[in-house]
C-alpha cells in the first residue's frame, strides 16, 4: 500500500503540471510546475526518498536515458541531424558568454570560490551538480557544497519558462511562413505518389511478430551498442550522443520503426519514471541552506542568461537563424535532455493540433533543441566542470 502511494504522489505532481501548462497555453511548462511542487513537498512532508521507493530510481533512470535517446533519434533523419552544426555553435557560444560575464563580473560581486562552485550547474545538468559537489568535499569547502544544488533548482525556475517563451515565438513565425504551405504541398504529393507502395511493401519479419517485447529488445539493442561504443572510446564522445546517432542511423537502415517507443506504447511511462528521477535530486536542500545563498544564485543566473543572450544575438544573423531559436537553443544549457523535449513538445502542442503543422514545428525546432542540449549538457558540461574544479 505505502509503495503505491509513493506512487500515486508522484504522478499527481506530474499529470498537474502537465495541466497548468496546458491551462497556461504552455507559458508555464509543466517541468516548472512539477519541480516546484516536489519542492514543496520535500520542504513539507514528502518523504526524501518518494521517487526511489515508486520505483524510479538509479536503476530504472540508466536503463530509460538510452532507450528514450534511441528513440529520439528515429524521429530524425541523418542529413537533419548533421545539419545542427549551427545549434551546436549557438549553445556552446551561449556557454562562453555566460563563463565570462559571471566569472569577470560576478567576481567583483562575491567571492572566486562561490562563483566556481556556482558556474558549472548554471551550465549543465545533473552530472555536473553531482562532480562539483563531489569537488567541494574533496577540497575541503563543506561550506560551499549547498551551492551546486540551489543552483540546479532556482535556474530552472528562470529557465523553464524563459524557454517556453522563445520556442511560442519561433512557432508563431514558422506558422506564418510560406515554407510551411509548401511543406504541406509536397507531403501530399509525395504521399500520394509512395503511399501505395508504402502499404503494399511487407516488413521483414511478420507484422504479428512485431510485439511491445520485440520493438523494446530492438531499442535495447542499440542502446547498448552505444554504451559499448563509449567505453571503447573511453568516453571521449558521451554515450547519449552516441544513442542518438545510432537512433537515427538504424531507423534509415530501417531496422528501427519511427518513434518506435511510441509504437510499443511504453514512451510515456520511460518519461515520466525519468523526470521523477529527476526532480528526485531535488531532496538535497531546505529552505534554511537556500534563502542563505539565493541572492549569489539569482545574480550569478542573470548573468549568465545576459551572456547567452548577448553571443545568441551575435551569432544569430550570420548563422541563418532567428533570435528566439537561437536563444532558446542557447537556453538549453540551462537543462539539457528530457526537459528540453518536453518544453519543445508542449509548445508546439499548444500552438496547434494540425498533424502537418505539428511536424514542420517539431522537424524545426526539436533537432536544434535536442543537439544543443548534448553539446552543452552531456559533453562540454562536464568539461567545464572537470576544470573548474581544479580553480577551486
Amino acid at each position: 500500500m505505502e509503495l503505491l502511494l509513493y506512487f500515486l504522489i508522484v504522478m499527481v505532481f506530474l499529470f498537474l503540471g502537465e495541466w497548468i501548462s496546458s491551462l497556461s497555453k504552455a507559458y508555464i511548462p509543466s517541468v516548472f510546475v512539477t519541480a516546484v511542487l516536489f519542492v514543496i513537498g520535500f520542504w513539507t512532508i514528502v518523504p526524501k526518498d518518494i521517487v526511489t521507493k515508486a520505483n524510479f530510481g538509479p536503476n530504472f533512470a540508466a536503463i530509460c536515458v538510452p532507450l528514450l535517446l534511441v528513440h529520439l533519434g528515429t524521429m530524425m533523419d541523418l542529413k537533419q541531424l548533421l545539419s545542427q552544426w549551427k545549434a551546436v555553435v549557438v549553445a556552446l557560444a551561449g556557454t562562453l558568454g555566460t563563463m565570462i560575464l559571471t566569472l569577470t563580473i560576478g567576481t567583483f560581486i562575491f567571492d572566486w570560490h562561490t562563483v566556481v562552485a556556482a558556474v558549472p550547474p548554471l551550465t549543465g545538468g545533473i552530472v555536473s551538480v553531482a562532480l562539483m559537489s563531489d569537488g567541494l568535499k574533496s577540497t575541503g569547502l563543506t561550506a560551499l557544497v549547498a551551492i551546486p544544488v540551489a543552483m540546479f533548482i532556482t535556474h530552472s525556475v528562470i529557465g523553464y519558462p524563459l524557454t517556453s517563451i522563445m520556442l511560442k515565438k519561433e512557432g508563431k513565425r514558422l506558422l506564418n511562413s510560406p515554407d510551411i504551405k509548401s511543406n504541406q504541398r509536397f507531403k501530399t504529393k509525395n504521399d500520394q505518389k509512395l503511399g501505395k507502395e508504402t502499404k503494399e511493401r511487407e516488413p521483414i519479419i511478420n507484422s504479428k511478430y512485431q510485439t511491445a517485447a520485440f520493438l523494446l529488445a530492438k531499442t535495447g539493442a542499440v542502446a547498448l551498442l552505444a554504451i559499448f561504443i563509449a567505453k571503447l572510446t573511453k568516453d571521449v564522445i558521451n554515450s547519449n550522443v552516441i544513442a542518438l546517432i545510432l537512433g537515427v542511423i538504424f531507423h534509415q537502415i530501417g531496422f528501427l520503426e519511427k518513434q518506435i517507443l511510441n509504437k510499443a506504447k511504453v514512451f510515456n511511462w520511460l518519461m515520466y519514471g525519468l523526470l521523477a528521477y529527476v526532480f528526485s535530486q531535488l531532496s538535497t536542500t531546505t529552505p534554511k541552506v537556500l534563502s542563505g545563498i539565493i541572492i549569489q544564485i539569482i545574480v550569478l543566473i542573470i548573468l549568465g542568461i545576459i551572456g547567452m543572450y548577448i553571443t545568441s544575438a551575435l551569432l544569430a544573423k550570420p548563422l541563418k537563424m532567428s533570435g528566439p531559436m537561437a536563444f532558446a537553443t542557447s537556453l538549453t544549457a540551462l537543462f539539457g535532455f528530457p526537459a528540453d523535449y518536453i518544453v519543445t513538445n508542449e509548445v508546439v502542442s499548444n500552438l496547434t493540433n494540425k498533424e502537418h503543422e505539428r511536424e514542420y514545428l517539431l522537424d524545426n525546432m526539436l533537432p536544434k533543441m535536442l543537439v544543443g542540449g548534448f553539446a552543452t549538457v552531456s559533453v562540454a558540461s562536464i568539461i567545464i566542470t572537470t576544470i573548474f574544479i581544479k580553480l577551486l
